[in-house]
């Protein structure tokens, strides 16, 4: 299996080079050759979230590893889960729940960074390299990419926080970290500003030191859309008996929407993918009046969704909509944002027999919220429930809906205190945040000033 992507020109890649290397060289994303195929009745006979990463994780990486190393990492590599077997679900009436956020920083993003940072030392110790991980992040990718990289001393992880609607306590997961490797920048721009500089160092890359890599954690990386893969493939092991499955996604990167189609491209029966987002509804008008157009981010109370660009969109217009045409996809996305990206009618229909969307406000959220604490005693954290309108809309006996609940609601406190809403669990990796000293380094939204104390802290 090897890679290329989305905009033709960085082909022919091992699985170790697009791991290290995040982003094409021609800006588009990486993209594999072709889409492998799982064996379901394997899938069916595990006994285990790790059993079914071992079916499919090894699809993606034999051009750099064998498959028994491949393995020995899967086995290895999801840590501090306080669930026995890393995912949860629970069954709301007609919907099943599928709990994302038992790792250590009680959000789904820790499946695919645990994997990813696994790889990442694996093959740093092999070439005895170093890497710096620099990271933007509007609330949760931060501190996931922090914990899974904090035990490598071969990495070194710079993650800006943008000024904005990020969780106080989303925040002090990255900022009480108190280690020579890890470094929350509190940047003054917004999450956007910081994607841009991110970008912008993977171009130019002119900080780094002889033989060091810099490493992308944000859901550009293929092997983020790896781990993410599994958990679908998981859900197909756990409710195969409810026939087809449709999934509930709240989104903003696109990157686990993406990673669901992955899964439904590499055999997984699904009959709806519902793309759910907030009052950021950038994907809701493409799906719903075929208009990619960027605007104004505004701030809500589902902050890891307030993006006004979905960065792993260019993937799904590339192998859905454009059948894989490399130059086409580069023109589109080259002239993006100033350009916006509408589809030929009979191009953008494809859409229809998989795709769904749905924009939902706070105030719809606060209702769903409420709502299934009164009737379940069971709370949504404020991203699932974007989610759980449609699935609880649309979920019945004969078209049964999975809800991605990607995040613990004690990460975002203020929200349940407005409602009146007591918090009675948290996780253990969020007890103490709050007497806990920070360790910010606060700049301009500027890349001579960020890369400039990266060098000084290298």
């Amino acid at each position: 299996m090897l890679f290329h992507s989305t905009r033709g020109k960085d082909k022919d890649k091992d699985f170790s080079s697009i791991l290290m290397q995040g982003l094409a060289d021609d800006g588009g994303l990486f993209m594999p050759d072709y889409w492998p195929h799982v064996d379901l009745d394997e899938i069916l006979s595990q006994q285990s979230f790790v059993g079914v990463a071992k079916c499919v994780v090894p699809l993606f990486t034999s051009s750099s590893f064998s498959h028994q190393e491949t393995l020995n990492i899967v086995e290895s590599t999801w840590h501090d889960f306080e669930h026995k077997d890393l995912v949860g679900i629970k069954k709301l009436h007609n919907v099943s729940v599928l709990e994302l956020f038992h790792g250590p920083t009680a959000a789904f993003k820790d499946f695919g960074l645990q994997l990813a940072a696994a790889f990442f030392n694996k093959v740093l110790e092999s070439e005895n390299k170093t890497a710096i991980v620099l990271g933007a992040t509007s609330g949760d990718t931060g501190s996931a990419a922090i914990d899974a990289c904090k035990n490598y001393d071969r990495i070194k992880s710079f993650i800006m926080l943008p000024n904005g609607n990020m969780s106080e306590v989303q925040q002090r997961q990255m900022s009480t970290i108190k280690s020579s490797n890890i470094f929350a920048l509190k940047i003054n721009g917004t999450f956007d500003d910081c994607q841009d500089l991110v970008k912008q160092a993977f171009q130019k890359r002119d900080f780094l030191n002889t033989n060091q890599y810099l490493l992308a954690v944000n859901s550009i990386n293929w092997t983020r859309i790896i781990g993410q893969i599994c958990y679908y493939f998981y859900a197909y092991n756990q409710l195969s008996k409810k026939g087809n499955l449709n999934f509930s996604i709240p989104t903003g990167n696109f990157g686990n929407v993406f990673a669901c189609y992955s899964a439904h491209k590499m055999g997984l029966p699904v009959d709806k993918i519902s793309v759910a987002v907030n009052n950021n509804d950038i994907l809701h008008r493409f799906f719903n009046e075929n208009d990619y157009s960027q605007r104004s981010v505004c701030e809500t109370i589902s902050p890891s969704m307030d993006i006004s660009v979905a960065s792993n969109f260019e993937r799904l217009v590339y192998d859905l909509f454009l059948d894989r045409d490399a130059s086409q996809c580069a023109e589109m996305f080259e002239n993006f944002p100033i350009k916006p990206i509408e589809l030929d009618i009979s191009i953008w229909n494809k859409k229809k027999n998989l795709f769904s969307s749905c924009m939902v406000n706070d105030l719809d959220t606060e209702n769903m919220i409420k709502r299934t604490y009164q009737s379940d005693s069971y709370l949504l954290d404020p991203h699932t429930a974007v989610a759980a309108v449609e699935a609880f809309s649309k979920s019945d006996k004969n078209n049964h809906y999975v809800l991605l609940s990607t995040a613990h609601p004690a990460k975002f406190p203020k929200v349940y205190q407005k409602l009146n809403i007591k918090i009675n669990s948290s996780p253990v990796s969020l007890k103490g945040l709050f007497n806990k000293d920070e360790y910010l380094h606060t700049l301009d939204a500027d890349y001579n000033k960020i890369t400039n104390f990266i060098k000084l802290n290298n």
